[in-house]
């Protein structure tokens, strides 16, 4: 004779003082706790590098105006040009610099940037490098 043959076959027992719980709510009881949810994203964002932006000297500065300046006369010829900008980044300091290659579609002086034929708008202030075989033939 076993220890629980008197109760093994009664029915199970119901509260009539507290309703039985849904089985979902029951589930919930027993999942995973993350008590660290989002922390891998912040070791992951933490880790990502950026760069800082390298300023320019006045020298550099009046070169890549020259260029841009010389790029604006021979828009009618779509000039291919390489150009290396900085864009910042938006969730933490520095940012990252990144070359468009391709032809320049128009050069905004009252805004301030240039815009290429594939829709790319880069801010003058942040362009750190112009390189075009153009630049450097002058004849027409």
């Amino acid at each position: 004779m076993g220890n629980y043959d008197d109760i093994i076959n009664l029915p199970h027992h119901e509260s009539k003082k507290h309703p039985k719980m849904p089985a979902l709510d029951r589930a919930a009881q027993f999942m995973p706790f993350a008590a660290l949810t989002g922390h891998n994203a912040a070791v992951t964002e933490t880790a990502r590098l950026t760069e800082n932006k390298m300023e320019l000297d006045e020298t550099r500065k009046e070169e890549l105006g020259e260029r841009l300046q010389f790029i604006r006369e021979q828009l009618w010829r779509k000039p291919q040009v390489s150009i290396t900008y900085f864009v910042p980044d938006t969730k933490k300091d520095g940012g990252t610099y990144f070359t468009v290659t391709g032809a320049v579609r128009k050069i905004e002086e009252a805004g301030h940037q240039v815009i290429m034929e594939n829709g790319t708008v880069i801010p003058m202030d942040d362009i750190y490098e112009i390189e075009s075989t153009l630049l450097f033939d002058y004849s027409e």
